[in-house]
């Protein structure tokens, strides 16, 4: 009996102790994938940060992977595991975590990406302001479409492919805060990107592409997003064609990858609740790989030919330049909190 009462006891006292006060984030770093460990070993997309940003203080997640802390910064760091149902549901749980204060945070979705050879070289970065879905459609198969459509592949609640006015979104496109996306461009238009002479060996094959050509550089370019590795240069137009279509002609398609449409649906549904703010989202993307055929060769040669041996041709360079474009943001916006907190910035 006495035990009993000495347990109930224990039990009271718990339950009457206040919560713990939840951590103040000032940004969340949201990467895709890491390659083995989250150090010392090849780089992928979360590793930099960890590395670099001190993100020492783990905790525990019931997801893809732990999340990681910079008790003094107020950085932490994420990795949603690949495609848009991971992304979004660990961004969902992140968002919902007592354990964290998001209401004042950041979100910068950093990670590598295909890119159009119309548009930048491998090891480029560009800023999105627009991110559309390229899963959310009717499809009929190009062998049983009408003769006169240029695709079979259309959005829902149309009567056939590009039908304008575009029917209302529901997730096929979303637009990111322009000014808080033109701020950090502006910021960091001017950041050195690293070259070396394996991307200067692969960007020489895009003969008649002048972008494709240059040295790495930041850009703004929009992304779209879908959970189907797709390459070869008419799926690149049709890119681009679905892009200016969702867009009203506004966005530009630049990066291919498939997570940042379900990070930012997670968002806008968190929005209203006050526990994050979605127009404090930046997604930035950097080039690992081009998204269609260099001159002469297939589209299948193209495509096997990043899948096999090392992997992407860019992989080392994007890596490196998502980190050195990004981490210039976070750096200023925990270095200037007592502006940034209760201010969102925007370019002049």
């Amino acid at each position: 009996m006495l035990v009993l009462l000495a347990l109930l006891a224990l039990l009271a006292s718990a339950c009457s102790k206040p919560a713990p006060k939840p951590i103040e984030i000032k940004v969340v770093v949201v990467t895709m994938f890491e390659i083995g460990a989250d150090t010392g070993d090849k780089a992928a997309e979360f590793q930099l940060w960890y590395e670099r940003q001190k993100l020492t203080q783990r905790f525990a997640f019931a997801h893809h992977h732990d999340l990681f802390l910079n008790p003094e910064t107020g950085v932490l760091g994420m990795v949603t595991g690949m495609g848009t149902a991971k992304s979004a549901t660990a961004v969902m749980a992140l968002g919902l975590d007592p354990r964290f204060d998001l209401s004042h945070a950041y979100w910068l979705i950093a990670g590598i990406a295909g890119f159009d050879p119309n548009d930048a070289s491998i090891g480029s970065a560009a800023w999105a302001e627009y991110l559309v879905d390229g899963d959310l459609a009717h499809d009929i198969d190009a062998r049983e479409m009408p003769a006169d459509w240029p695709t079979g592949y259309f959005a829902r609640g149309s009567s056939g492919p590009y039908q304008g006015p575009h029917p209302p979104s529901a997730g096929e496109v979303f637009h990111l805060n322009g000014a808080l996306t033109e701020w950090a461009y502006q910021l960091t238009k001017d950041v050195p990107l690293a070259d070396s002479e394996a991307l200067q060996k692969r960007r020489s094959l895009y003969v008649g592409y002048p972008n494709a050509q240059k040295p790495p550089f930041v850009m703004k370019g929009d992304n779209l997003a879908g959970m189907t590795y797709w390459h070869g240069k008419l799926l690149n137009d049709w890119a681009n064609g679905w892009t200016k279509y969702w867009t009203d002609g506004k966005g530009e398609f630049v990066s291919s990858a498939m997570e940042d449409t379900g990070s930012f649906q997670s968002l806008v549904y968190l929005d209203p609740t006050g526990r994050v703010d979605k127009d404090r989202v930046m997604v930035l993307r950097t080039a690992s790989n081009y998204t269609m055929q260099p001159p002469g060769v297939s589209a299948a040669e193209s495509l096997l030919g990043e899948r096999g041996g090392e992997g992407y041709s860019g992989l080392a360079a994007s890596v490196e330049a998502a980190y050195a474009v990004g981490s210039k943001v976070v750096n200023e916006i925990v270095g200037h909190w007592d502006r940034y907190r209760d201010e969102v910035p925007a370019a002049p």
